[in-house]
């Protein structure tokens, strides 16, 4: 096991993790907790399979089967075409020639393999994930391969989303939300069923080993690179990864190895839905009140369904305003348009098909080099957090689940409780 103990963000405690830690003993829920590794000094593992090779850094105590690790690459074609000199892509799905083999299609794996590798006193007990779609797809694949049970919740729009290469093991169940609603309606879902005895939280953001799964690709790009990069873009739903990803860059300054600087954060949303956006341009640590009514109707219209989360971790200390405030960094949007165009054109000039969340985050290094916002020879990370998709489902014959049960969004909690009870007797 990773020799580790975990620190509150608040009030500096140090603990042990002994029972699926989530938050602090003090009960400081205002803050995120965070890993204290004993081995400062990152010794990457090349012969352990996939992820685990980064298993210094990962609060783990096995390894699974399956894992994929992220890859990342020096751009030629891109780099070209903006006039950058240090563009490094972090890839995350599917693309065997570079090495790339998540199987999912997304960085959503990274969490789900280091999620379920980590000590866990609920193994009697049945997991509950909520999701937009990616991450219940990577926690389905990893539960289902190694027989993990596992509750996931999701919208029902995002039914599309859970497709796999083989059919899921019946460990593995999913319910929904009604048509129309989004993944905050499918956490409120979880936080119902996670009332009863049998079921436990994952943790989403609160959970050490989600983060530090995320974090990897900013392992994979700094052994790469040979420095921490002077910035790190990506498309974000809750953060979470931008989180992950200051937190890593603060343990490679440890290191003392690979650079002393904070990367800037360059996070982005899509247009019409930017409740971070909105707060951070308005100098807010909280975000803006927005109708329920509203938020949804604003989700319905993104194309990157996945960056669609109305409660993330923001203003929580450790949050996404820290490490953006920390780093100097900023909050960008990208319309459907420039979503869509950003995502023609790395296919054109790199090679491979990326998700929409990808194409924000294109889109957005794109427009931050025609602005002028970006030195040319900069070292730069391209998070691009999901890819090869349309090409793994023209190489494979995908199986399509369904949900075992779609709940009304006034749907009695005591009835859902009944419902979800009997799928696992």
């Amino acid at each position: 096991m990773t020799d580790y103990v975990l620190e509150s963000r608040c009030c500096g405690k140090k603990f042990r993790d002994g029972d699926w830690e989530l938050d602090c003993p003090n009960k400081d829920g205002a803050a995120l907790i965070f890993v204290q590794y004993a081995k400062k000094q990152l010794e990457v593992k090349e012969y352990l399979p996939g992820l685990y090779k980064f298993s210094d850094w990962l609060p783990i105590c096995r390894t699974l089967e399956g894992s994929g690790a992220p890859v990342t690459y020096k751009s030629v074609g891109l780099a070209k075409e903006l006039g950058l000199t240090n563009l490094y892509v972090t890839f995350n799905g599917y693309w065997p020639e570079k090495g790339a083999f998540m199987m999912t299609g997304a960085f959503k794996e990274c969490e789900a393999y280091a999620v379920c590798a980590r000590i866990n006193q609920n193994s009697d007990k049945i997991m509950v994930v909520a999701s937009a779609g990616n991450t219940a797809r990577a926690f389905a694949r990893v539960c289902s391969e190694n027989k993990i049970p596992l509750l996931l919740c999701i919208p029902a729009d995002c039914v599309d989303a859970m497709w796999s290469a083989q059919p899921l093991n019946p460990c593995v169940k999913v319910i929904a939300t009604e048509s129309g609603s989004d993944y905050f309606d499918a956490i409120y879902l979880s936080n119902i069923i996670c009332q009863m005895e049998q079921f436990y939280p994952e943790g989403g953001a609160k959970n050490v080993a989600r983060r530090d799964g995320m974090g990897t690709t900013v392992l994979s790009a700094v052994t790469t690179i040979g420095r921490i990069p002077d910035y790190y873009f990506q498309a974000v739903g809750s953060g979470t990864g931008a989180i992950a990803a200051w937190e890593a860059n603060k343990r490679f300054i440890v290191d003392g190895r690979y650079g002393k600087n904070l990367m800037k954060l360059m996070v982005s949303q899509n247009i019409p839905f930017t409740p971070m956006y909105d707060a951070w341009k308005k100098g807010s640590r909280n975000l803006l009140p927005v109708e329920d009514e509203t938020a949804r109707r604003q989700v319905g219209e993104i194309c990157a369904k996945v960056l669609s989360n109305r409660k993330p971790p923001y203003a929580v200390k450790g949050g996404l305003f820290d490490a953006l405030t920390e780093t100097g960094g900023d909050i960008l949007v990208a319309t459907n348009e420039e979503t869509l165009s950003a995502m023609e054109v790395f296919q054109r000039l790199e090679g491979c098909d990326i998700e929409p969340a990808a194409g924000v985050a294109t889109a957005s290094l794109i427009k931050a080099v025609e602005e002028g916002r970006i030195a040319k020879d900069a070292v730069i990370m391209l998070n691009i957090t999901g890819g090869g998709i349309g090409r793994f489902k023209k190489e494979h014959k995908l199986v399509y689940t369904q949900p075992d049960y779609i709940f009304r969004l006034d749907a009695d909690p005591e009835f859902v409780k009944k419902t979800v009870s009997g799928l696992f007797a």
